[in-house]
């Protein structure tokens, strides 16, 4: 099945994406290359879609666990090459799982099931970058964290 969306350029480096299930989103160029910082980078848009993509896989696994979440958020921060075409030489994803007595066992499987198996965007980005998976447990109730990296 073929995804599709249409990215339509408004003004100066300022465009509006339209995606097939009929969602809108503007991109637009930093400053420095001409653009007025009206919408998100594509660059950013690609970590920001990875961080959507591994996070809808990690709590849904989760959830199946019936693990107790409270919150849960994803980092996600790369390094990009100096030369053109710049492309990301390293990523560094970080899960932080907010909740009560949460198995630390089960949100480190979370994280690789996604890192490994489920998401097409770590497959697809993971082929150009080395991705580096890192989790963060913190306990609702006493606050204490718990800190993990998946592929050292």
């Amino acid at each position: 099945m073929a995804l599709v969306a249409t990215v339509q350029l408004m003004q100066a480096m300022t465009f509006r994406a339209n995606t097939a299930s009929g969602h809108e989103v503007i991109l637009d160029a930093s400053p420095d290359v001409g653009g007025s910082g009206a919408g998100a980078t594509p660059m950013e848009l690609l970590m920001a879609s990875l961080g959507g993509c591994t996070g809808m896989d990690v709590i849904s696994v989760l959830r199946k666990m019936r693990q107790d979440v409270t919150g849960y958020e994803v980092r996600v921060s790369g390094d990009r090459a100096p030369e053109h075409p710049k492309i990301f030489t390293s990523i560094q994803v970080e899960h932080v799982v907010r909740g009560r007595k949460l198995s630390e066992q089960m949100v480190k499987r979370a994280v690789e099931l996604s890192a490994t198996r489920y998401c097409p965007a770590a497959a697809m980005l993971g082929r150009a970058a080395r991705i580096e998976d890192l989790y963060r447990i913190i306990d609702e109730d006493s606050g204490q964290e718990r800190v993990g990296i998946l592929n050292p």
